[in-house]
């Protein structure tokens, strides 16, 4: 019996699952003749057959049903156990790599990043900006940052916590003494500063209001595909800028930027981080996850 390895135990489960030994070695990650072997050595080794098998079908024997019922359990415990210990014994570090859009890395990095860096000093976060959507596997990222509403539905998604809002804004010299827009449909009256979404569609102005809801290809003579060109551009009095509320605070604040139709922009859901697999996460990923939750509370 001390011959008998956690990979032999697997075998013997994944086969009375799947109730053959193809579907199973496709399982394990093994040829069909090389779990056969396994098989073979495990049951030589206990002295008895744990299957009989035809060229049709393969089932338990006698045997090989209480093999079951005592090792599954058994097996879950050990797993369970050696997970539980793996991931309280690691230290996190090493570098993660996190690909956001430019307005969603500064968020992080209003807190989550600091406070991360602060509490695992053996960590790095390497953060890349872009405005374009990239596949974060296939590019080498751990996490990505988007809003709520661009997460590929593959992905596994964790909220940051904080809705967000759109404003419409114009320079205080844009609008000079013209009426300012009282309801979505008056933006037709003005120039607007279109924006091109990262997989290159343009971006329809989203409004809401008792329950109505509409989405608008604004007019506009300039297209850009940057929010802080988008930026630039109400600030040099070229029109109405369609952007989150977050990232044009201080000019409105200080007066540089007019804010209109904002009984018609409500809060959306916010941020996310999203990753690929809840399985073989590193500690460092762990534990930054762990932080992105708490700080959403």
């Amino acid at each position: 019996m001390d011959q008998v390895s956690l990979r032999d135990l697997e075998a013997v489960i994944a086969i009375a699952r799947r109730g053959t030994f193809r579907a199973a070695a496709i399982d394990l990650g093994l040829s069909t003749t090389a779990l056969s072997h396994t098989i073979a050595r495990l049951e030589a080794d206990l002295g008895t057959r744990l299957f009989n098998r035809t060229t049709r079908s393969v089932a338990l024997t006698e045997a090989g049903r209480i093999f079951m019922e005592r090792v599954t359990p058994s097996l879950d415990d050990l797993r369970g156990a050696l997970e539980s210990v793996r991931s309280r014994s690691e230290t996190p570090s090493g570098t993660i790599r996190i690909n956001a859009a430019p307005f969603a890395g500064r968020a992080i990095m209003d807190r989550l990043v600091p406070e991360f860096l602060r509490l695992y000093p053996d960590m790095a976060v390497d953060l890349v900006t872009e405005g374009r959507l990239v596949d974060i596997v296939r590019d080498g990222f751990d996490l990505g940052v988007r809003v709520a509403a661009l997460v590929p539905s593959d992905m596994i998604a964790v909220s940051l916590g904080r809705p967000h809002r759109h404003a419409v804004v114009a320079a205080p010299g844009y609008l000079g003494q013209r009426p300012r827009p009282k309801v979505p449909a008056d933006l037709f009256g003005y120039d607007c500063i279109r924006a091109r979404l990262p997989d290159g569609s343009l971006l329809r102005w989203r409004f809401e209001k008792d329950g109505e809801a509409l989405q608008i290809d604004v007019p506009g003579r300039i297209t850009l595909d940057e929010a802080s060109l988008v930026r630039r551009a109400v600030l040099e009095g070229m029109g109405l800028g369609y952007m989150i509320d977050q990232d044009i605070a201080d000019e409105i604040a200080a007066g540089r930027m007019i804010r209109i139709l904002e009984d018609w922009t409500p809060a959306v859901p916010g941020l996310c981080l999203y990753y690929p697999s809840r399985r073989n996460l590193s500690a460092g990923l762990r534990a930054f996850l762990d932080l992105a939750r708490q700080l959403a509370r």
